[in-house]
């Protein structure tokens, strides 16, 4: 990975990862889903750091996903099958990460980055914000069991199927209203306001943060021991998948066939 495309900083007792590819986005390759990894270690080996705070550069963004170009070689059942595990890996990860996590929401965060967000314990953006997995209307692919669990935990089966189903981008105000959203903040203040809320997290006590954190962790995790590849080959090895990526590289509406 180019590092400066995942950065990692320290400022007293809080970690900063920013997703630093504004010109895609922020869109996540293959070495900077590796890279939150490494930061998820970090952050857990230090005794100093109390909150880890994930961000997305250039103001527009917090994260469009998994950069669709990376999807071109996909080929084979395991080629599908190990990108979500990896995948899964790596937000199993992020959600395991003992110490609070604040997703900072400017502009969209869609598909993956969506998912990275709405794993994180909270996230606060401005009025602009919007996030969504239009997944149906772009590249007619699937999400993991354990993905379609975290937003059945936040929003319900209903409204989780209304987001897959009509590929909406919930709006800022949708979104604090079904608890995607933790709170609204003026653009200018945002990253002041999700400061001064980590610092006040960082001061209360760390094993009463640590062992709620995981407790609600272990609560939820029951329901994502479903197996699922079945439906992940079906979406992933689909004529329509490959043309949902095809697509979306030639800037174009997608034509599904249900095939």
């Amino acid at each position: 990975m180019n590092e400066s495309e995942l950065l990692f900083a320290t400022e007293g007792p809080l970690a900063f990862v920013t997703l630093n590819r504004p010109q895609a986005h922020n869109a996540l390759t293959w070495a900077m889903y590796d890279g939150l990894v490494a930061a998820c270690e970090a952050v857990d080996a230090s005794a100093d750091i109390r909150v880890m705070i994930i961000r997305g550069a250039g103001g527009k963004a917090f994260a469009a996903g998994t950069d669709i170009s990376q999807f071109q070689n996909f080929h084979t059942e395991d080629d599908a099958l190990n990108y979500e595990r990896r995948l899964d890996e790596v937000v199993g990860r992020l959600e395991s990460v003992s110490k609070p996590t604040i997703a900072v929401l400017e502009g969209v965060a869609t598909g993956a980055g969506a998912v990275i967000a709405l794993t994180c314990d909270l996230r606060y953006g401005t009025a602009k914000s919007q996030i969504g997995v239009p997944i149906a209307r772009t590249l007619g692919n699937c999400l993991s069991a354990a993905n379609y669990a975290r937003l059945l935990d936040l929003i319900g089966p209903a409204r989780t199927k209304e987001l897959i189903f009509r590929a909406r981008l919930v709006s800022a105000e949708a979104a604090l209203t079904l608890g995607l959203l933790n709170d609204i903040v003026p653009a200018e203040q945002l990253h002041e306001q999700v400061q001064a809320v980590a610092l006040e997290i960082a001061g209360h006590a760390p094993i009463t943060l640590r062992t709620t954190k995981e407790a609600i962790r272990r609560l939820q995790v029951h329901r994502r021991a479903v197996d699922t590849d079945d439906l992940t080959v079906q979406a992933y090895m689909s004529a329509d998948f490959r043309e949902g990526v095809r697509s979306f590289l030639e800037k174009r509406k997608a034509e599904f066939r249900g095939q």
